[in-house]
């Protein structure tokens, strides 16, 4: 048969051929999400915040009866042209997220927690400088009384674990800590139990338990060693892991008059740390 005849005027359809990909572009860098700022509350945090390290202050709000006390605050961010601004207590109250403000409120830029390094630690050793090592403590207000109290008496640096429930800088442990965070290196270490083994020869690591191990009945005995200490503190309902404690070369509990059983994780760090560090002067 012959073929049809192509009506005049149109051309036959081509034949579909696949065309070749376009070559894809690389995508831009994703760029990371701004970390959400903290609300940092009270004269004394914000001072510590403004003393120690003023550039992570990226805005300030106070009500009128702190005006007199923030003036060099001011005077700061106006040089760096960052804002702040004067406001009702009603208008505190919702920036800081609660009544408890005492009347100033500064955000900032939440600081990252470096990894913590066995080696350089040796080197903390040879200076004589004692460790506090908190495993799993996972009440952020028990983290921030911690690290208020290691201010205070001038521990110069506190570990936390990787432990899931271990609990890290928050608003809640800033607002405890009282400016204690700017004062204080904090490390988070991976592994906990093999970086304590890595520890030994450098420091004496001491694990605390209740009702375990050996009795101090005098904590300063703690300082009284040919080495600085480690001592390590586990979380507050189950303590230390089993292999957290099996690193430690001592296991050390305060003992009591039995009346309750135990003291609180933030009341225990206290003693010990007033054991390990040197008060600070002036």
């Amino acid at each position: 048969m012959p073929k049809p005849a192509t009506p005049r005027g149109r051309t036959p359809a081509p034949s579909r051929t696949r065309r070749a990909p376009t070559p894809q572009r690389d995508a831009p860098p994703r760029e990371e999400a701004p970390k959400k700022l903290f609300r940092v509350a009270g004269l004394s945090a914000v001072s510590a915040l403004f003393a120690h390290d003023a550039g992570r202050v990226e805005r300030l709000f106070f009500d009128e009866r702190l005006a007199p006390a923030v003036g060099t605050f001011c005077k700061a961010l106006a040089a760096a042209r960052k804002p702040y601004r004067m406001v009702d207590a009603e208008e505190l109250a919702k920036v800081a997220g609660t009544v408890l403000h005492g009347g100033v409120v500064a955000l900032i830029a939440p600081r990252n927690v470096p990894a913590f390094d066995a080696e350089e630690a040796r080197r903390w050793a040879a200076d004589g400088q004692p460790l506090l090592i908190l495993d799993g403590v996972g009440n952020p207000h028990n983290l921030g009384a911690i690290l208020r109290t290691a201010a205070f008496f001038g521990l110069p640096r506190v570990v936390v674990s990787d432990h899931p429930g271990q609990a890290l800088p928050s608003e809640a442990a800033y607002r405890v800590a009282e400016g204690g965070f700017e004062w204080v290196e904090l490390y988070r270490a991976a592994n906990l139990p093999a970086a304590l083994k890595r520890l030994r020869g450098a420091y004496r690591t001491v694990g605390t338990a209740l009702g375990q191990g050996r009795a101090v009945t005098d904590v300063a005995t703690l300082a009284q060693s040919d080495k600085p200490v480690a001592v390590v503190m586990g979380n507050e309902e189950d303590g230390m892991s089993p292999a957290t404690q099996a690193a430690c070369e001592d296991i050390l509990t305060i003992p009591g008059t039995g009346h309750v059983q135990s003291l609180n994780v933030a009341a225990t760090a206290a003693i010990l740390i007033h054991a390990l560090a040197k008060p600070v002067k002036g």
